[in-house]
């Protein structure tokens, strides 16, 4: 079918034109947010990042296409049948961040198809959007000059969107919120729209009542966007959440059993740590790399644990009277410092005299930083993301030895051996070539399961010293019997070196989780 109708806004007037061009800009700028925030809840739920935004922006421009292939089957009043989208727009893309962390803990299928119909539902609608008001304004201008004025708004609204969204709107709102103020956006352009271009409606009062109607539900799941997070929130994780912040950078949220005292902490929805066992995983991190060679350390760097527990273990050597911490994220270490059940399990280890906090890219401190460290501590999450496996390649670790003494040695988590030991052993391959001695060994913790380390040294004799008679755990027998590997810890394939050129590492790490 083709359109032969006789044109109907060739006399529209300049303000309402207007009014179109911003609804444009609006919504591009919505469309792209929607999208982020779509890729940002499936890596924060489901990990590897540039995965889930590549398949989020690959099916959402595929969804527009599809849209826009549709609307040439839309006739009759176009600008009527714009502000139905915005409104169902507004109502499916607000509901888009909750319902997919409601769906999360049921199946990973159910995710999936989740998110799935919230990518291709929200980019048809918008695909649907632009060529319906471009129609419209070819008819009270020349075709060039409306494709010039409607792509330009269009991509600038892109632009808006995805500055607005790192920037403002996830350290501000968080996810569920920002859907709810995106979904409002939505519906305020269709209210207006409403409002300035009734004349050219076919039933302006059904179409005011609905986009009131609309406004009002978001603008209530909009304040009660607290207690709804919260809600979601206590759907993923199994204990009673105490704390939640969602940062410039992560989100953050402390939980605590109902039956006993077991504070936890999550990352982007994975687990960092747990109260019952955490010693074990710091005890191992800490000791061996403060006890090694015959030269105690006077100056520690610890790269990353904001929240105080490695540096608790490090205040156990009496010998340290410099400790260097390096965090980004500023809420980390305020967490560390300043939450009760972390200060409590740290033993205020934040607030040492001898420790200096730097909440900056760990990758430019070690590269701009003129001091040098006895010791090295890094204590990164796993390379789960491209950005994290910069942290993992042989540059890194080039630019850490620079920093360290002759007689130094450095200690890295490596992820589990037993999940993930292709990422383990590339790590050590990794290490291996920059550094003449490497230890690899591994440790339980019941929270994590078999969990492995590295220690690297410049002095390729040294050997394990005294360990703190204070530690609850390791021992010189315990650390051991912590360098023998069964079969099933090996590695199954040829690795290669990780590289900032070419981040094997993030390779590994994903196809090492997908087998569980």
């Amino acid at each position: 079918m083709t359109d032969t109708l006789t044109p109907r806004y060739t006399e529209l007037p300049r303000r309402q034109a207007m009014v179109l061009l911003g609804a444009i800009l609006v919504v591009a700028l919505c469309g792209i947010v929607y999208e982020l925030i779509i890729g940002t809840v499936s890596s924060y739920l489901l990990g590897n990042s540039v995965y889930q935004f590549s398949l989020t922006i690959g099916f959402f421009m595929f969804a527009m296409g599809v849209g826009s292939y549709v609307s040439r089957f839309f006739h009759g009043n176009l600008i009527q049948t714009f502000i139905w989208v915005e409104l169902i727009l507004a109502l499916v893309g607000g509901l888009c961040s909750v319902s997919l962390f409601m769906l999360f803990p049921y199946a990973p299928w159910f995710y999936t198809v989740g998110m799935f119909t919230f990518i291709s539902t929200i980019g048809f609608l918008v695909g649907l959007e632009i060529p319906l008001l471009m129609r419209v304004l070819s008819e009270s201008s020349t075709a060039r000059e409306s494709i010039a004025d409607v792509l330009s708004l269009d991509y600038i609204g892109a632009l808006f969107g995805s500055v607005l969204f790192p920037i403002l709107l996830l350290p501000s709102l968080g996810l569920i919120s920002s859907s709810f103020a995106i979904g409002l956006t939505n519906a305020m352009v269709a209210l207006l729209s409403v409002l300035c271009l009734r004349d050219q409606l076919d039933s302006p009062k059904r179409m005011l009542v609905s986009a009131i109607a609309t406004i009002v539900l978001l603008f209530a799941l909009t304040l009660l966007a607290g207690r709804i997070t919260a809600f979601a929130q206590d759907h993923l994780y199994f204990d009673r959440i105490v704390w939640r912040k969602q940062s410039q950078y992560q989100s953050l949220v402390v939980t605590n059993t109902w039956q006993k005292n077991d504070v936890r902490l999550y990352i982007d929805g994975h687990l960092q740590f747990a109260e019952a066992d955490e010693y074990r995983y710091h005890e191992a991190l800490v000791h061996p790399v403060l006890s090694w060679g015959e030269n105690a350390p006077k100056s520690v760097l610890v790269l990353g644990g904001g929240d105080g527990l490695a540096v608790r273990e490090i205040l156990k050597h009496p010998s340290v009277s410099r400790i260097d911490l390096v965090d980004l994220d500023p809420a980390m270490t305020d967490l560390g410092r300043n939450l009760a059940p972390i200060a409590r399990l740290n033993e205020n280890s934040m607030e040492a005299s001898i420790l200096n906090v730097y909440n900056t890219d760990a990758f430019n401190y070690v590269k701009s930083t003129d001091q040098t460290y006895d010791r090295i501590i890094v204590d990164f999450p796993d390379p789960h993301n491209e950005a994290l496996s910069k942290l993992y390649s042989i540059e890194f670790y080039a630019m850490v030895n620079s920093i360290l003494s002759d007689d130094g040695a450095l200690v890295t988590q490596s992820s589990s051996p037993f999940f993930s030991p292709h990422t383990y052993w590339t790590i050590s391959e990794t290490l291996s070539e920059i550094f003449p001695q490497v230890v690899n060994y591994q440790v339980s913790i019941p929270s994590f399961g078999v969990w492995g380390y590295n220690l690297v040294a410049n002095d390729p004799t040294a050997t394990l010293g005294e360990v703190p008679e204070s530690a609850r755990f390791l021992t010189s027998g315990v650390f051991e019997a912590a360098q023998v590997f069964s079969e099933d810890l090996l590695p199954k394939r040829e690795l290669a070196i990780n590289s900032i050129f070419d981040p094997g590492i993030y390779h590994e790490y994903s196809r090492d989780v997908s087998g569980y």
